[in-house]
């Protein structure tokens, strides 16, 4: 075992409108309030045409506007959790 943890990308909004993908470990208590993100980027303009979730289906548009990539060590007002595709998760990656 090589004492890594298993890490699922996923969205996150908070009660201050943020928008954020990054990630979190597999056993990640998901009713947390805060948490902390690995690898973030925030999405500063959706650039959808789906809504933000959207954003986990696909990933950024080409019209999206997606910050550079940064840990948080705690997000804070947490309100919503999403899982990320995959394919998604790439577009993040390369956004």
């Amino acid at each position: 075992m090589s004492g890594e943890m298993e890490m699922r990308p996923v969205l996150i909004t908070t009660e201050y409108r943020g928008v954020f993908a990054g990630l979190i470990p597999n056993d990640q208590d998901l009713s947390a309030r805060s948490m902390p993100l690995k690898a973030a980027k925030m999405a500063i303009y959706w650039g959808t045409t789906k809504g933000v979730m959207q954003l986990c289906a696909s990933g950024p548009t080409s019209e999206s506007k997606i910050s550079a990539p940064a840990d948080i060590p705690m997000l804070h007002g947490i309100t919503a959790i999403f899982d990320i595709r995959p394919e998604a998760w790439d577009a993040w990656k390369n956004a």
